[in-house]
């Protein structure tokens, strides 16, 4: 029982500090109302995938490949599958 539990708490403790370490999305108007407080660090683009949440993983993915906080989707296309564009950011 005890090593059931400490497996629970290693697992939970394991994806909070995953999610802590992924990028995350930001609105337009969440980074027009602060836009002062973040750097851009790049662009970053995907294609091809299948769903919306599969397009938001993989932006969230290429965003913490290049080091960023923070993402910013510019345009998207869902033409027989979905395109998307992200600006990324970090907190100055």
């Amino acid at each position: 029982m005890k090593i059931a539990k400490g497996v629970l708490v290693a697992l939970t403790l394991g994806a909070v500090s995953f999610s802590a370490l992924s990028a995350e999305l930001l609105t337009k108007e969440a980074y027009n109302d602060h836009k002062d407080q973040y750097v851009k660090v790049g662009t970053i683009t995907t294609s091809g995938e299948l769903s919306p949440s599969d397009a938001k993983a993989e932006l969230s993915k290429k965003a913490d490949e290049l080091g960023g906080q923070f993402y910013v989707v510019t345009s998207a296309d869902t033409e027989n599958k979905i395109h998307g564009t992200a600006e990324v950011y970090n907190k100055k």
